[in-house]
């Protein structure tokens, strides 16, 4: 059975990722086959700056045949962007040039073609416009899916926050039974699928040490319940744990994966502990869509000092599957 190529979109033309593409695909050599959608000129002016020696094979149709496997030559479908009226901080030209990006790969991923998917980061607050939390949620509406998850992958140990970009003082109001069992079930499921493992699951209390001073106390009236449920599904899920301590290291070696309540709680550890090690993927949807676990960081475009390791990281999990 052929490998499937992997798709890759540039996300915020002003950020990092081509710097980081150009870096990762020099540093190692990958099974599937690579096709960029960006902006011939962008990728042009990228490979001139850091002096590589690419070639570009341009690609206007989806044909298997046409796409190369030279380590030397970058498959590329060209999406324009208006060079003449794009400036740094013109952002609809910004936001009109990613929803292109975005489009043509999802053309090419229900043509069938590929089910492997990496976005470059994108400034959400331009792009999404403040209709979606984040790019799961942008995604998984393009694709009708209701029930998606972010999973913040590491071979050691995973993270998955039950609720994703939120205001803190609404976090509270968005925790229940129904949505911390999805998110179990989503990485019960996404890890016996793709990598052949029934996952060591720890589930994180709402407050500090799992108490409260109030009359209702979250991590006993819903928390706990959601956990009790998915053990009688035959999940291996324990909890809740306080967040101050789930993250020791005698403790990271029991999980496979800390499903937290929100963002911080989970990604501010994680981070600490493995910073660009890691990936973002999200669980749910009828294909592997990966991203590097990091912004656009446009104060180092141009700079030659951004860090490859995620998007390295992206490349090699999808490679494998």
């Amino acid at each position: 059975m052929s490998i499937k190529p992997i798709i890759l979109i540039e996300g915020d033309p002003r950020g990092v990722f081509l710097e980081l593409f150009l870096k990762s695909i020099k540093s190692k050599n990958f099974q599937s086959k690579l096709i960029l959608i960006c902006s011939k000129t962008n990728l042009i002016k990228t490979i001139s700056k850091y002096n590589y020696k690419f070639k570009i094979n341009l690609i206007k149709s989806f044909n298997l045949d046409k796409i190369k496997s030279d380590n030397n030559k970058i498959n590329i479908i060209n999406i324009e962007l208006e060079t003449t009226k794009f400036k740094k901080e013109n952002n609809r030209f910004i936001k009109n040039y990613i929803e292109n990006c975005f489009s043509m790969s999802f053309k090419i991923i229900k043509s069938g073609l590929t089910n492997k998917f990496i976005n470059g980061p994108i400034e959400k607050e331009i792009f999404l416009k403040r209709k979606f939390p984040g790019i799961t949620e942008y995604i998984s509406k393009k694709f009708n899916q209701k029930k998606t998850g972010m999973l913040i992958y590491n071979k050691k140990i995973s993270v998955c926050p039950v609720t994703t970009h939120l205001p803190l003082k609404k976090v509270i109001y968005s925790i229940n039974r129904n949505k911390i069992q999805e998110k179990i079930s989503l990485v019960n499921d996404f890890y016996l699928k793709y990598l052949n493992l029934k996952p060591r699951i720890a589930v994180t209390g709402l407050n500090p040490h799992c108490e409260s001073i109030l009359k209702f106390n979250e991590d006993e009236k819903i928390i706990k319940p959601a956990i009790e449920t998915m053990k009688k599904r035959n999940i291996n899920v324990k909890g809740p744990f306080s967040a101050d301590t789930i993250f020791s290291k005698k403790n990271r070696k029991l999980f496979d994966v800390v499903i937290g309540m929100y963002h911080d709680q989970v990604l501010a550890p994680f981070k600490a502990l493995y910073e660009f090690d890691a990936v973002n993927i999200t669980m749910g949807l009828p294909f592997l869509r990966a991203t590097p676990d990091h912004g656009p960081n446009k104060e180092m475009a141009g700079k030659n000092m951004s860090n490859p390791k995620s998007l390295i990281r992206a490349l090699e999990f999808l490679d494998k599957r």
